[in-house]
């Protein structure tokens, strides 16, 4: 089996609760400085409730405490290396040329350590380099929709498919949505994560295959055949056939 790559989507329905899903959000994006394969990457946010996310969700981040992981007041640590604290600029850069909007961040940190600024980018589309590209990295991209459908439409349109989170009050709704959504987890009110009893893993360019739960565990084992043909010798075949035909 293979866990690769994502480029989870977080959508927040016009019936969510938006502080709640604020609040889960920056912990969604900026676990471990944003560089997990089941971070939210893409948050996909219905246009009527867009303005209060954006706002709960940046005075979130802002509350977010660079330093070194060691102390027990950091929040957010460095990125893993310098080339991919560079790809990642460069990814935030091409957005922004592209007409998306700058909330917050998007610069590096001089000094020791690969740190980039908790970046927050607005009106990110199809086709932007931090919708089409998975961000390793302290950076968030917020896409604004019109409707459900096309929340759906836009969280499927990706070469990734590993986790996702769906918010609505209306549970019963979003459970059947959460069957439209391309991706091997989808969390409803709640942040994408792993847990050893149940099984994990992506479709599309996010692998194949599952880890953890049973169907985890049967990864990892070979299964075998054994066909068993007639075993009645001919004597004792043609022995019955005399005895049947007696009988």
């Amino acid at each position: 089996m293979l866990e690769l790559g994502g480029s989870d989507p977080f959508i927040v329905l016009a019936d969510a609760d938006v502080q709640t899903a604020a609040r889960v959000a920056v912990t969604a994006r900026f676990l471990n400085a944003g560089q997990s394969c089941v971070n939210a990457k893409r948050f996909i946010v219905d246009d009527s409730v867009a303005d209060e996310f954006v706002e709960a969700f940046c005075a979130g981040v802002e509350l977010l405490k660079l330093g070194d992981p060691m102390e027990a007041g950091t929040t957010i640590g460095p990125m893993a290396r310098a080339n991919l604290r560079e790809d990642l600029h460069g990814q935030v850069e091409r957005t922004i040329t592209r007409g998306a909007t700058l909330r917050m961040g998007g610069k590096r940190i001089p000094g020791p350590g690969f740190f980039y600024e908790p970046t927050v980018i607005d009106h990110v589309r199809p086709g932007m380099a931090a919708f089409d590209e998975e961000t390793f990295g302290p950076v968030a991209a917020i896409t604004r929709v019109k409707d459900t459908d096309q929340a759906i439409r836009l969280a499927n349109l990706t070469q990734f498919g590993l986790g996702a989170a769906l918010w609505s009050r209306d549970v019963e709704s979003a459970s059947r949505l959460a069957r439209q959504i391309d991706a091997g987890a989808v969390f409803i009110n709640a942040m994408v994560a792993s847990d050893p009893r149940l099984p994990f893993g992506g479709v599309k360019k996010s692998g194949y295959g599952r880890e953890l739960g049973a169907h985890g565990l049967r990864e990892f084992v070979n299964v075998k055949t054994v066909w068993t043909g007639p075993s009645v010798a001919p004597e004792a075949n043609h022995a019955s056939k005399i005895q049947g035909s007696n009988a």
